[in-house]
């Protein structure tokens, strides 16, 4: 059984599915996002939608949702920006950016299920072998959050 995959390896496969040919270019930036436009950005903005004129695959727009000041942040810093987006791309594929100045999207709240006792017990002693005690305690957050998911 194969472990863990990055996020980023994911996002565009399953864009591509979602959204079609166009659509893996939005997922791989969707994916890597934090990385193009630093963690403090990308905090406040987030990408949501790549269009591209018709029948090219360059010079597309993108929509950014942005707070307030991140807005005006984005929008002073648009042409390194824009640099940034198609370094990642490695060519010309953004010409510009279009900001929506909104919060971000919220997350869904999910719920959280106990974790039964036997579990909670069973993660507990898998992860007792680790001797770093704080890696050990994220592992058992981590399994009992897996475990509380119910989809196993």
């Amino acid at each position: 059984m194969p472990g863990p995959r990055p996020l980023s390896r994911v996002v565009p496969a399953v864009a591509s599915q979602a959204l079609g040919k166009k659509g893996q270019a939005f997922g791989a930036l969707l994916g890597d996002w934090g990385t193009v436009m630093g963690s403090d950005l990308a905090a406040r903005a987030v990408p949501v939608k790549l269009t591209f004129p018709a029948g090219r695959r360059e010079g597309a727009t993108l929509l950014v949702r942005a707070l307030g000041p991140a807005a005006l942040e984005i929008q002073h810093a648009e042409p390194q920006l824009v640099e940034r987006i198609n370094g990642f791309f490695g060519y010309g594929a953004v010409a510009r950016l279009k900001i929506v100045q909104a919060a971000p999207p919220p997350r869904p709240a999910r719920r959280i299920r106990p974790v039964p006792a036997a579990e909670d017990d069973r993660i507990r002693k898998a992860a007792a072998k680790v001797e770093d005690e704080g890696l050990r305690d994220a592992l058992v957050r981590l399994g009992q959050a897996i475990a509380s998911r119910g989809d196993r």
